[in-house]
């Protein structure tokens, strides 16, 4: 059976024009094996043969995680696909075995014919919204082939449509590189509307790689999640939290003495995974009481949202600092604001050149509470300043975004009574400031 390998180096494989896989090391060789299948013979794992499929039509590297059932066991594997000269290499990293999930039957009792669960409506798609898997019921629904959806951009089957509150989820998580629920969607080959919710897919060295989840049809979610965060669960989700964020920060400050550097990166991940949690659970709390905007804490806002950027600046050698208050009250919504926060300080990362840094100050004045975000970077000429706050306008080289988290975030800024404000200059850097009614 397919098995853990003993060493972390790439498993390599090949697909010809014809969807046969030509060349594999022994790992996959082995597992083609248990399918039923062989090398030389058609790729036999679905997702594999699905992102080989995509890279090859659309000439593009594509990367996707992929669990693949063997005889014993299941493999979950990094997949990054690549086409050349008519065929598509395959590099496969982060192989590891799991127990093989069981059967999608009713638990209790016999089970009968009619209680199969029906297939998950699954989906995935790139970092550019083109879809990479989905599952044939979905397909089927959609009245579209797998083999013809795959590669198309996820709007080119599903019109994304508004929430009551105007939101889009998805393009909004988009921007903000997390994951996200209760996108609607109506199908363009006949308007059946359905929910979307989706998870952020990373790829082996934390790159945003997309999204992938499910699909429901509207009315099939359970009404709510019953009551809101009460105080004592609160304390019992955040305490163990606080508490895994304490102990890796204790860890990553002793990456200069008795712990190795990939540990100390290591507690780095954890504490930003943490924060995130306790993003979550305070956005939670924020509409306990059904009202908005909430009065929220700026200061503790910005050091989460620094927290879940802080690996990028890492890998960019940029230092991103924060001057030092104790409160900053203002009126908005939590999650909101750490989105809009997560986009103005990310953009600053990347337009930042590696060995500089982005300084974040506060401001409480004429009855407005200010984030100002300041990097070193090239700046903005003043004819792009207003383009730039456009959909779809990046400020950028072409590839490097695709333009819509300045929109989206305008758009939050000012959904909340706020704004966000621009001085730039070319070769001076840029500050952009979150400007929001002070509470």
């Amino acid at each position: 059976m397919a098995t853990l390998p003993s060493d972390p180096r790439p498993i390599l494989g090949r697909v010809d024009a014809n969807g046969r896989l030509i060349a594999a090391d022994p790992e996959l060789e082995r597992l083609q094996n248990e399918a039923g299948s062989r090398v030389g013979a058609i790729l036999a794992l679905p997702q594999l043969a699905a992102i080989a499929r995509v890279a090859s039509r659309l000439e593009i590297p594509v990367s996707r995680r992929v669990l693949a059932a063997g005889n014993a066991q299941d493999v979950d594997m990094w997949v990054r696909a690549v086409p050349e000269s008519g065929e598509v290499a395959l590099t496969i990293e982060r192989w590891s075995a799991r127990p093989a999930s069981g059967a999608r039957l009713s638990s209790i009792g016999a089970v009968e014919h009619e209680r199969l669960e029906p297939e998950p409506l699954r989906w995935a798609v790139d970092e550019h919204l083109r879809l990479v898997t989905i599952s044939p019921r979905f397909a089927e629904i959609a009245s579209v082939e797998v083999a013809q959806a795959e590669g198309q951009p996820l709007t080119r089957l599903f019109r994304l449509e508004e929430n009551d509150d105007g939101a889009m989820p998805l393009i909004e998580a988009l921007a903000s590189r997390t994951g996200f629920s209760g996108q609607q969607v109506s199908l363009r080959s006949g308007g059946n509307k359905l929910v979307l919710d989706g998870e952020a897919v990373t790829g082996p060295s934390g790159e945003f790689a997309g999204f992938e989840g499910f699909a429901s049809s509207v009315g099939s979610e359970s009404e709510g999640l019953g009551p809101a965060l009460d105080n004592s669960i609160q304390t019992a989700l955040r305490t163990p939290l606080d508490s895994i964020v304490r102990s890796a920060e204790e860890m990553i400050g002793q990456s200069q003495t008795s712990v190795r550097q990939e540990y100390a990166d290591y507690a780095t991940d954890i504490a930003t995974a943490a924060r995130h949690l306790l993003s979550v659970i305070r956005a939670l709390a924020d509409h306990a009481d059904g009202s908005a905007p909430n009065q929220v804490d700026l200061a503790v806002l910005t050091s989460e949202a620094v927290g879940l950027v802080e690996t990028a600046a890492r890998e960019r050698s940029i230092v991103i600092g924060v001057e030092p208050v104790e409160i900053l009250l203002a009126r908005g919504e939590s999650r909101s604001v750490i989105q809009v926060l997560v986009n103005l300080i990310g953009n600053a990362v990347r337009h930042s050149s590696p060995g500089t840094a982005v300084t974040i100050s506060f401001r409480n004045s004429g009855g407005s509470a200010r984030v100002h975000i300041a990097d070193e970077g090239p700046g903005i000429a003043p004819e792009h300043q207003a383009r730039i706050f456009e959909p779809y306008e990046t400020g950028a080289p072409a590839g490097d975004g695709i333009g819509l988290g300045l929109a989206i975030a305008r758009r939050l800024a000012r959904g909340m009574g706020g704004d966000i404000e621009l001085e730039s200059a070319p070769g001076e850097g840029s500050r952009f400031t979150l400007v929001l009614p002070a509470a």
